[in-house]
């Protein structure tokens, strides 16, 4: 029992072996031999193993655990094993590359495999698990007795199920923000493109309060000097020009990542249904106006409500979404993902299913395992 009991945190030989001697110690027996000490720690070893695995597969039907075995198999649509398919997920931030992690995470649950099944063994042995399952190719788990295929395919499809939604919501976090980094690098080149039309407004600016100068100087009609030295038609001219200048300076960022919603709304919809946010705060709006995307993009609406959830929102936010007759949509929605991106990141928002974005207090060292 010793020996099964140290297996059970891993396969780790020295543990086992330690677990052993102390054992014989304990009875004030005589010790055997390094290879009957050894042999027991084998014999310990596989009854372990065989334990966790019988554990971790418990109550799973037999069609469930057929289900899994389809994994191995290729996938005539995929060309490809599902399990090296749900392995190979690509990890450089891009609208398909997010939209293929969603639907990565969609068909992971289908398989109906509840995350939970992972406390029912300790983390060694659970680590060992995942260690044995990440080095063995689809093809050599065919080879394993059932019990032990069975037990790696839902370890692996609780990790991948982990890891990919970490992957997702990294990747959506890094998609914002290049959405704002873009739309800032996009408000500099404007400024820069536009250097001659600026300069030459200056001066035309400058040779305005120079004429106006005079006329008040010489104590002459203001309008008659401006009309002689500048000319009010050319004046008039640029008008339309200089008001669009003001306008692009003046464009707020939300206003410029919007320019891009066509390559958000590639990816949104799919991002945002296939996750649940979770929030410390009650009624978070922010999670009222989640529930709404959510909502348009199952109904393939592409026009807000009269009313949407706002108070997630700044008050410069605010005025752009609502300062027409009708909410903007795409200025809504970018400002919504932004503000969930920011929440992310603060642990202030969470996502069922993820291992690092979680509630904060379960970052922090369980109370019991604290010593004073």
């Amino acid at each position: 029992m010793a020996a099964i009991d140290a297996a059970a945190n891993g396969d780790h030989g020295l543990p086992i072996a330690t677990a052993v001697i102390a054992e014989f110690r304990k009875r004030n027996a005589l010790l055997p031999s390094l290879h009957s000490i050894e042999k027991i720690g084998l014999g310990g070893r596989a009854i372990a193993r065989r334990r966790a695995e019988k554990e971790l597969i418990e109550g799973i039907s037999p069609d469930r655990l057929a289900s899994l075995d389809r994994l191995l198999e290729v996938d005539p649509a995929l060309g490809q094993t599902r399990f090296h398919w749900l392995r190979s997920a690509p990890d450089a931030p891009s609208a398909s590359n997010l939209v293929g992690l969603a639907g990565r995470i969609a068909y992971l649950r289908t398989l109906e495999i509840d995350p939970k099944l992972q406390v029912r063994i300790s983390s060694g042995r659970w680590d060992q698990m995942i260690r044995e399952g990440n080095a063995t190719p689809g093809w050599l788990a065919n080879d394993f007795n059932a019990s032990r295929r069975h037990a790696l395919i839902v370890a692996q499809v609780i990790k991948l199920s982990q890891k990919l939604t970490d992957d997702a919501v990294t990747m959506f976090i890094k998609l914002m923000g290049r959405l704002f980094s873009q739309a800032n690098n996009r408000k500099k080149q404007r400024h820069m493109d536009c250097r001659p039309d600026t300069a030459k407004a200056l001066r035309m600016f400058l040779d305005t309060i120079t004429a106006l100068q005079s006329a008040n100087d010489y104590g002459q009609n203001a309008l008659e000097v401006l009309d002689q030295e500048v000319g009010w038609h050319r004046l008039l001219r640029m008008k339309p020009e200089l008001e669009s200048m003001v306008e692009d300076n003046e464009a707020s960022p939300l206003t410029l990542a919007a320019e891009q919603y066509a390559t958000v709304n590639k990816y949104a919809g799919a991002f945002l249904q296939v996750f649940t946010f979770r929030s410390a705060r009650r009624h978070d709006p922010l999670l009222a106006a989640i529930s709404l995307l959510k909502r348009l993009y199952a109904e393939k609406r592409r026009t807000l409500p009269d009313r949407v959830p706002v108070t997630h929102l700044s008050q410069a936010d605010r005025r752009l979404i609502l300062g027409q007759e009708k909410p903007d949509r795409r200025l809504y929605e970018i400002a919504t993902l932004a503000a969930l991106r920011d929440r992310l990141r603060s642990a202030d928002i969470w996502v069922d299913g993820s291992r690092s974005f979680r509630p904060i207090d379960e970052h922090l060292t369980p109370r019991s395992r604290c010593q004073l």
